[in-house]
């Protein structure tokens, strides 16, 4: 009986290890900030290059790729002109109609906001919940669509969103390619899509829900893994 009781606990906790995604070296090495991160997603490729102007998100991004983290995490929150987030551990196998967004691994990281950093289209910027110091999720992401702006809209969000003046060259950058300037200097931006903007597209583009698990897509969008790859030699 106990021989039965002890096989019985060794496969429980083998199950569970399955279940989670696999733990693996967690150290941010000088190679691995040369590396780029590498999305697979069920809608194809994303490949994005962090930013050494934001040591603190970068170190800890590239720690939890390095970790496993991402893996069968869903985009969780999808609009269509704006962005696409996931990062939430809570996504992993989440039951259709189950409401997301509030998971991560327990720490935030300080804010890093760099005026030459801004809401561009194909950006990676942190989420974040509404707290005094702009602290981000340490796990939850989005990669910004946005729209093409008017100089008049712009005028708009200069005064009724950021109450300051967008600098020239930014306002040329959002009337031309397009992006997200209410969020500027609010979310911390870390690095940008370098390949795979079509998929972003394609993702911001399919039906979501109106329901307790509002934007979240009806069909799941899943990162199947995230890895760091070697940078291609320009």
């Amino acid at each position: 009986m106990k021989n039965l009781f002890i096989s019985f606990l060794i496969l429980l906790f083998a199950g569970q290890a399955l279940a989670q995604p696999a733990a693996k070296d967690s150290v941010v090495t000088r190679k691995d900030r040369k590396r780029d991160v590498l999305f697979e997603t069920t809608m194809g490729r994303i490949q994005v290059r962090l930013s050494d102007s934001t040591p603190l998100h970068r170190d800890n991004f590239l720690k939890l790729v390095k970790m496993g983290y991402y893996k069968d995490i869903l985009f969780h929150r999808v609009i269509k002109n704006f962005m696409i987030q996931a990062g939430d551990p809570d996504s992993r196998n989440a039951p259709a109609g189950k409401p997301l967004g509030n998971g991560g691994p327990g720490y935030t990281v300080p804010a890093e906001f760099r005026p030459s950093l801004f809401h561009k289209k194909g950006v990676i910027a942190a989420a974040r919940d509404n707290n005094p110091e702009k602290a981000s999720s340490a796990s939850q992401f989005y990669l910004t669509q946005g729209k093409v702006f008017t100089e008049a809209g712009l005028d708009s969000v200069e005064t009724y969103r950021l109450k300051r003046k967008i600098p020239a060259d930014q306002r040329q950058v959002y009337t031309t390619l397009g992006g997200v300037p209410h969020l500027d200097q609010n979310y911390t931006v870390f690095g940008e899509v370098i390949g795979g903007m079509e998929v972003i597209e394609a993702i911001a583009e399919v039906p979501t829900s109106k329901g307790a698990d509002r934007d979240r897509p009806l069909t799941d969008v899943v990162i199947l893994q995230a890895k760091l790859i070697k940078r291609k030699r320009s």
